[in-house]
């Protein structure tokens, strides 16, 4: 990536995606503090859509897609979390999606994508078979890729926590 997100960037995204997540909280844990001797806060994603944090990428890439790139569907790979936000999102949106999905990843995982109509097509456990496997999706579907974390509307719409943390605080 040549350029890291302008704040402008990470605003319109974060109003784009606004009505498609969830503004989680910011807690803290006394015993903890107190252990540390300090004041941790803790950003709960694992409350978000999805369970993670992937959901606010998943779904700013989708919506910075065309309506002609959205007829065919988006993929990707992953073992879990992008897999399971990129479905969920792309189900929300009502555009189908395509996982390459290792064959060892998490059950919980697997169900949570199935759960959002997500298609999966298991692979080995190796980034080489999972982009092959994924490039052979996007051949057969004309899916448009888009990648669990090397993208800049990835990139962007995940600082929309840093985002949400700083206006809390």
């Amino acid at each position: 990536m040549k350029n890291p997100p302008t704040k402008n960037d990470i605003e319109v995204a974060h109003r784009k995606i606004k009505p498609y997540i969830h503004k989680t909280p910011i807690l803290t844990s006394e015993s903890i503090n107190k252990i540390l001797n300090t004041q941790l806060l803790f950003k709960c994603e694992n409350f978000q859509k999805a369970g993670a944090f992937k959901m606010r990428g998943a779904t700013n890439a989708i919506l910075s897609l065309s309506t002609n790139e959205l007829k065919n569907g988006v993929a990707t790979h992953s073992s879990g979390n992008h897999a399971g936000a990129l479905a969920l999102a792309a189900n929300k949106l009502g555009v189908p999606s395509y996982i390459a999905m290792p064959e060892n990843a998490p059950q919980v995982k697997i169900n949570a994508v199935k759960s959002y109509d997500g298609q999966i097509t298991f692979c080995k456990a190796t980034l080489e078979d999972r982009e092959k496997t994924l490039n052979e999706i996007v051949a057969k579907t004309s899916a448009v890729f888009i990648h669990p974390y090397d993208d800049y509307r990835i990139i962007t719409e995940l600082a929309t926590c840093a985002k949400e943390i700083y206006e809390k605080l």
